[in-house]
């Protein structure tokens, strides 16, 4: 059974039942058409918008009492700011197109909180539109107006309310590739499909031919049964069952990359390249920088200390993009050498490949303009031993 819409939470239904235009969308509640004061004792109409603290539709008490505004600083009737809402005025994009002028600051009495977003609401709508009264006794919030419901084109199957408690939902929005393929989904690259399913691509491909087995449970994300082990699944078909949870587009191929069926990846806007041999990174990353398509090559090497008794080795991310990729074949072994042999010992730890992973993703979110990036580095290494983190290999600056 489906979770019951947000929009009919009682307190959201009391604004509707009063009149108000009220309207839900991208994890935020929306109340239109609030009558207020400007600066120069005009009527004007702006809207009152606060972020939902819900879990699968239910809705919990609001996380703080401040609220957002769109329009000018609304003032009494007299024309001065009302001063006693004040917080800041700093105009930003809550999601694609849909901008806010002020942030509001206003505690019931008594309390640090309100009890529920009906009393929220209320009380920052009659504070504002109250002064209107002064000037035109027959403005009111209260429209009837019917808001209809906006078609929800996420790939999610519920709000992504992380993005809206922290207010970066349109920061979120430069993650929304197209089609995005991770290619190998051992120990580092289950833990990219973890991250980057949390993201709003609308297309995540999964290539892998191996089964789903024992070892991998050790060095992937959750905690897999005993009968689904004892399935054998697919590697893509196990983490599109667990992920489908969660959201839509998803697409797994229980497959290797060969040179029969390399073009599949062509058109993909970014890749993931999680492979452990040599000749098959050689491979992908050759026709992937023919087609101009971006990507990160992760990789990673662990030794047994012969004396300690402990492990040694570093994790590498090295991104290859259109703008810089002649360095990819310096850092990331293509032959089936000594440093795949390292690798073919199977020392890989959970943390190691957490780390990798999340590595990669950030460096990917970098080039998607999410994080700043100042010299947008195109190779990074991590030791264990010396917990240093090195970078290298910018655009525009020629290695050391």
């Amino acid at each position: 059974m489906s979770p019951k819409p947000t929009a009919l939470n009682p307190d959201i239904k009391r604004l509707l039942d009063e009149g108000y235009e009220v309207d839900v969308r991208n994890g935020y509640l929306l109340v239109h058409s609030i009558p207020y004061v400007n600066a120069q004792r005009v009527v004007l109409a702006g809207t009152i918008v606060t972020d939902l603290n819900e879990n699968v539709g239910e809705l919990l008490p609001p996380k703080d009492h401040q609220v957002w505004f769109t329009g000018e600083y609304p003032c009494h009737h007299t024309g001065v700011p009302i001063e006693a809402i004040r917080n800041t005025s700093n105009p930003q994009s809550l999601w694609e197109e849909f901008h806010v002028q002020h942030r509001f600051s206003n505690k019931p009495i008594g309390f640090s909180n309100y009890p529920d977003y009906y009393s929220k609401m209320k009380a920052y709508i009659e504070i504002i539109s109250n002064e209107v009264k002064a000037i035109d006794p027959m403005a009111t919030p209260c429209t009837f107006k019917v808001i209809p419901p906006i078609e929800d084109d996420s790939v999610f199957n519920y709000h992504d309310s992380a993005s809206s408690r922290a207010d970066i939902l349109a920061i979120s929005k430069k993650l929304a590739m197209e089609r995005v393929a991770i290619v190998g989904l051992g120990g580092t690259g289950s833990y990219v499909l973890d991250l980057v399913t949390k993201t709003p691509i609308r297309e995540v491909h999964l290539f892998d031919g191996d089964a789903f087995l024992q070892h991998n449970a050790f060095r992937a994300p959750g905690a897999a049964s005993k009968e689904i082990l004892a399935e054998k699944l697919p590697k893509v078909i196990y983490y599109t069952q667990i992920y489908e949870a969660m959201r839509r587009g998803i697409v797994p191929h229980d497959e290797y990359l060969t040179d029969e069926n390399i073009g599949q990846l062509a058109g993909f806007d970014f890749v993931f390249l999680c492979v452990d041999k040599g000749p098959v990174r050689k491979l992908i990353s050759e026709f992937l920088q023919a087609q101009q398509i971006p990507f990160v090559d992760v990789g990673m090497e662990l030794l047994m200390g012969p004396e300690a008794q402990n492990l040694i080795g570093t994790c590498r991310v090295t991104m290859s993009t259109p703008a810089k990729f002649d360095h990819f074949p310096r850092h990331a072994p293509m032959a089936d050498d000594v440093a795949d042999d390292l690798y073919r010992k199977n020392i890989q730890v959970a943390d190691m490949n957490a780390l990798n992973a999340a590595l990669a993703v950030i460096q990917w979110k970098r080039f998607c303009g999410f994080y700043q990036d100042l010299f947008q580095v195109h190779h990074t290494t991590y030791s264990i031993n010396s917990q240093s983190l090195t970078r290298d290999e910018m655009v525009g600056i020629p290695a050391e």
